[in-house]
């Protein structure tokens, strides 16, 4: 169609513009398309004698700069190598696009293996933020679980983050429920403070802590704190400090005594940490052999639930072979 545009064309015989575009190609000949896409070599492409004066960013001088420092250098004396661009290009042809300067390369941390067959053994604690009453208000709802029976064996509420408002409430929770073996955390600051570390090493308790930039290292933590927020009854914000604190106290209570909780039988955490646990399942066992003698028909196995089963273990981050020994603790303890 002369003398119409290619788009108005393509919308008169309701094809598209790539379609028209390749078919107008098609018609140009071959010959004509090979040389259109030949490659072409750039006319400021450097000469392999300049190429080779780039290797400059290897030398002793600029091993540890990045080219943008180098370009700039040279510049200063008067000297022009190339684009910062090309730089690039040639450290990239070589694999060398990379950080250049000699930094500390952490080693990387073991994943923390960490097995409790009863309560009292490992402790998991962790800090979680309460909106207060207007934006940029927060409370910090400091909580530590026995990782076996799922207990909330404290839980505090303060204004502010600190080590030395944690080493308070271990202090409190070691002398009602005991020292455990082991206690487990996040890398926060509290987590990692002089304070909890003095008083962890004055106990001979072992420090576990999660990797970095890993959220699954610490799972009964943050478990129960989205239990704790999905609530019905959990406030958007808290009105004041007092708020928060009778909130927790409510539901620190509500947890550990009313909670039947699915990671152990459904159980209570409070029936499992006190040992009510094997006295309660005896009971319901009797209750279900009772009904499914009762009406056999509505029953489809001879066996209890396993959902009914309280685990025997309780991991963090269970190896793949069940069968294997968790890690030693002075391969998850942080030095």
């Amino acid at each position: 169609m002369a003398g119409v545009s290619r788009a108005t064309a393509a919308r008169a015989t309701a094809r598209s513009r790539a379609a028209a575009r390749s078919r107008a190609a098609a018609t140009t000949g071959a010959g004509r398309t090979c040389d259109r896409l030949a490659r072409v070599v750039p006319a400021n492409r450097l000469s392999p004698a300049e190429r080779a004066q780039v290797a400059v960013l290897n030398g002793d001088e600029f091993v540890d700069q990045t080219p943008l420092q180098v370009y700039a250098t040279l510049l200063a004396r008067g000297q022009y190598l190339c684009s910062v661009s090309t730089m690039y290009r040639v450290l990239s042809e070589h694999g060398q696009v990379k950080e250049r300067r000699r930094l500390a390369r952490h080693p990387a941390r073991a994943v923390p293996e960490l097995l409790a067959t009863g309560p009292g053994q490992v402790y998991s604690w962790d800090i979680t933020k309460l909106a207060g009453p207007v934006k940029g208000v927060y409370y910090d709802a400091y909580v530590m679980i026995d990782i076996y029976s799922r207990y909330i064996v404290g839980a505090h509420v303060h204004a502010r983050e600190s080590g030395l408002l944690a080493e308070e409430m271990m202090k409190q929770i070691f002398g009602v429920h005991g020292v455990p073996a082991v206690v487990h955390a996040d890398r926060g600051t509290s987590m990692t403070s002089k304070s909890v570390a003095t008083l962890l090493e004055d106990l001979q308790v072992i420090r576990s802590h999660s990797r970095p930039h890993v959220s699954n290292d610490n799972p009964f933590s943050e478990s129960l704190f989205k239990t704790m927020k999905y609530l019905p009854t959990f406030p958007a914000r808290f009105g004041c400090l007092q708020d928060a604190r009778v909130f927790m106290d409510a539901f620190v209570h509500a947890y550990n005594h009313e909670h039947h909780h699915t990671g152990i039988g459904l159980h209570t955490p409070a029936d499992v940490h006190y040992g009510h646990a094997t006295t309660i399942a005896r009971d319901r066992s009797r209750a279900l052999a009772a009904a499914r003698a009762a009406h056999p028909e509505r029953f489809a196995t001879t066996s209890d639930p396993q959902i009914l089963a309280l685990p025997e273990k309780a991991w963090i981050n269970p190896p793949a072979d069940p069968a294997a020994e968790p890690a030693e603790p002075a391969d998850i303890a942080v030095a």
